[in-house]
């Protein structure tokens, strides 16, 4: 075959490009043939070119033969177009045929190839090819890029150094399972891949790198869905000699970076911080989406004063009566949709939803008949009633109220339109508590993970009152999601013994599981920290995407399954045998 020729792509021809000729290549993706004119939009993942043929022209006859995704050469002179598409950069020119050369044909796709195609997910994700050829898809992962290389060259300029970390490693405790891997070498052993480089980036530190980063590949193995994948990317880095302020100014920075190179955003820094306790107190979670109000209240002691024995034994049983005043909600919602409400926070455990109206002068409704004029002032003082409001409540385990009013919330500030969706709220959560019960289990559990410094007033309580303590525990939230997590790490000896023993770990089980990181601590670790970010959920919410799997060249589907490849599939008998691995059949 001849050499291809390209003089441009097909989104850079303009008006002053007239009479010039030119090479392009592409895809067929759009053809009108109108008898006397044949008309071919050429696409390539710069954009468009409308290019033309009319019946007296030498290539007429290959261009009637072209179809929907052929791939076709075609040399051509660049012309005004009469009638101009304002749609397109490309618009206002269209280029007439001289050479067409058909350089591959194609079937008819099971999708359509278009921002907006009919097709369901598991068929685009069965076509990934296909779909990925949608200038929409290439336009994400495009962003991707472009954050990418925002976050390296930022990192660059800081001092930072790009290392890469080992995919095959020792199976520790990190919160998630592992995803294991035979070794054939060493029959009867595993390989874990890593759920993130925590160990590897805090020995870098000890090993004195001071400034790590890398794009690190990370593998859980967990329940999916729309913003979460068992395989990830984060922009992970650690850094020595540090604490949480060093952190949060790189992090800020390099977030300014991206946001500006690729969004062309300006964000205020420094960003505003809301610690653990508040975060759950006001919005009921610790992901809050800052840009709407709706925040959660709590009201015990107005709903003492209540003659209302299901708000009164709730608060005798150290629970919470929380609510949240959903402004116009009176009007907008009926006692079906209160009904539906309900039934959708008992997922959260919630046993009930307890609710009023507000016409501007009475309450009606639900529990209106326990509100007397007294208490329903203290509401109309407290929750800012205003006339058509709706005031729904969850009395319950300060938990359960938590996380059935936030989902509420969520809910009425897409429902009642209440969020900018061109708006980007960005926020620290930081004081985050060190430990957190496990109820199965019955013993306290890192709620970060065993190598996070508690703060210094809290360093030797980490024993004596493990349910106060507070770390220099920071996640990074944008809209509602986490983005990232990070933490000062432990790097004193006795802090680290005295975090193994708060969650139930012996030296011999600490020794099993961590003994080659405890014994690099023994020869001087500097005082170090870091952060990860998940660069898939950041590439999603700058796209304004609906799932993490629009960002992912070749993503998983829900059930963990790729529907192009087939994989998870079986392997081999022979494979099998080689790695030492039977499987038994276990009888139901």
């Amino acid at each position: 075959m001849a050499k291809i020729n390209r003089t441009h792509n097909n989104n850079s021809l303009r008006l002053n490009n007239v009479n010039e000729k030119v090479s392009l290549v592409g895809w067929a993706s759009k053809i009108r043939n109108l008898g006397g004119l044949i008309f071919i939009d050429l696409r390539d993942r710069y954009g468009i070119t409308q290019i033309v043929a009319k019946p007296n022209n030498p290539c007429y006859n290959v261009m009637e033969q072209v179809r929907n995704e052929y791939v076709l050469s075609i040399d051509g002179v660049v012309l005004e177009r009469e009638s101009k598409n304002k749609n397109i950069p490309t618009g206002d020119i269209e280029v007439e045929v001289t050479k067409c050369t058909i350089l591959s044909e194609a079937e008819q796709t099971p999708l359509i190839i278009a921002d907006k195609t009919d097709a369901l997910e598991d068929v685009r994700m069965k076509y990934r090819y296909l779909d990925l050829r949608r200038p929409i898809m290439q336009h994400n992962l495009m962003v991707r890029h472009e954050i990418t290389k925002a976050a390296r060259n930022y990192l660059d300029s800081q001092d930072f150094i790009e290392i890469e970390t080992p995919i095959f490693g020792k199976s520790t405790p990190e919160g998630a399972r592992d995803y294991v891997v035979p070794s054939r070498v060493h029959p009867g052993k595993f390989y874990a891949l890593p759920q993130s480089p925590q160990i590897y980036k805090q020995l870098l530190m000890i090993s004195g790198m001071e400034k790590y980063y890398q794009i690190a590949r990370c593998f859980r193995d967990e329940d999916l869905r729309a913003d979460r994948q068992m395989e990830f990317t984060q922009i992970d880095l650690e850094m020595s000699f540090v604490d949480e302020e060093d952190v949060f100014l790189v992090m800020e920075g390099m977030m300014k970076k991206i946001f500006k190179d690729v969004m062309n955003i300006d964000i205020k820094t420094p960003l505003p911080r809301l610690k653990f306790d508040d975060s759950m107190e006001r919005y009921g979670n610790d992901k809050p989406d800052t840009r709407f109000g709706l925040e959660l209240q709590t009201v015990n002691d107005i709903a003492l004063d209540m003659d209302f024995s299901v708000f009164k034994d709730v608060i005798n049983n150290n629970g919470v009566v929380k609510c949240i005043n959903v402004k116009k909600g009176g009007e907008k919602y009926s006692r079906k949709d209160i009904d539906n409400f309900a039934e959708q926070i008992k997922k959260f455990g919630a046993k009930g939803l307890a609710w009023f109206k507000y016409d501007g002068i009475n309450v009606s409704g639900g529990i209106s008949k326990f509100i007397t004029p007294n208490v329903l002032n203290k509401f109309i003082n407290r929750l800012n009633l205003e006339k058509d409001d709706l005031v729904l409540f969850v009395a319950d385990k300060k938990n359960v109220a938590n996380a059935s009013l936030s989902y509420l919330r969520n809910f009425f500030g897409k429902d009642l339109n209440l969020i900018d969706e061109n708006k980007f709220n960005l926020l620290w959560i930081v004081d985050w508590p060190s430990f957190e019960w496990d109820e199965e289990e019955g013993r306290y559990v890192a709620a970060h993970h065993p190598f996070t410094m508690p703060k210094d007033e809290w360093k030797d309580k980490l024993l004596t009152d493990p349910a106060h303590c507070y770390s220099k525990c920071y996640d990074i939230v944008l809209n509602g999601f986490e983005l990232g997590s990070g933490s000062i790490r432990i790097h004193e000896q006795k802090v680290q013994k005295d975090m193994f023993k708060a969650i139930g770990l012996t030296e011999e089980q600490a020794q099993e599981k961590f003994g080659f990181f405890l014994e690099a601590f023994k020869y001087g670790t500097p005082p170090h920290g870091g952060i990860a970010i998940g660069l898939d959920r950041l590439a999603m919410l700058l796209t304004h995407s609906t799932s993490i799997r629009d960002v992912i060249a070749f993503p998983k589907s829900a059930s963990a399954v790729c529907p192009m490849s087939e994989a998870p599939t079986p392997i081999d008998e022979y494979q099998l045998k080689e790695l030492k691995i039977k499987f038994e059949t276990v009888e139901k």
